[in-house]
């Protein structure tokens, strides 16, 4: 809905109050000055220049924009920056260290689970969000973790096969997960 005011002749801008949030971000620490009506998706590509967490559709359907709060899986566009305050953000740039990929990166890789690589990022952190709390899942598991997610190029079989491979890679004692197939 479209709101239309009466011009008074008043030229004072009316400014919108800002907002200091404190949050964790791939285990930093950050503070900022947010406008309470900011997304969370564009406080991390814009304010803190993390590009990794994709814009697809700003409506929820596509889930490019997925992030982990507090290890649950939210769209980031359509949560609003300033319910971050206080809380643990973590993005598809916290998966890797400086030296190796996560199994789930790796997984993506060795099952060839990507195309385009748009959905990418959202598919990722959707899938660690399954795998942190349930770390042996079914096809039917991850299916349905990865059902709030779309991607335009493949037929999710790759993908479901690469999350099944990245958890296989986490259980303990599981060392190479072509081994296990």
């Amino acid at each position: 809905m479209t709101m239309v005011y009466e011009d008074r002749g008043d030229d004072a801008a009316v400014e919108v109050p800002m907002r200091r949030i404190r949050f964790t971000i791939n285990g930093e620490k950050k503070i900022a000055e947010v406008e309470p009506r900011l997304l969370l998706s564009h406080l991390i590509r814009r304010g803190v220049g993390l590009t990794g967490t994709h814009m697809g559709c700003d409506t929820t359907n596509c889930g490019a924009c997925t992030v982990l709060v507090d290890g649950k899986a939210v769209k980031s566009c359509t949560m609003l920056a300033v319910q971050v305050d206080g809380r643990s953000v973590e993005t598809v740039e916290g998966l890797a260290t400086a030296s190796e990929l996560h199994p789930l990166q790796e997984g993506f890789k060795q099952e060839h689970g990507l195309q385009c690589g748009f959905c990418t990022p959202g598919m990722m952190m959707a899938a660690k969000a399954l795998l942190d709390r349930n770390p042996d899942p079914t096809e039917e598991d991850v299916r349905w973790a990865l059902s709030g997610n779309l991607c335009r190029c493949t037929g999710y079989q790759n993908i479901v096969k690469s999350v099944l491979w990245a958890a296989a890679k986490l259980r303990p004692g599981t060392a190479d997960p072509d081994a296990a197939e």
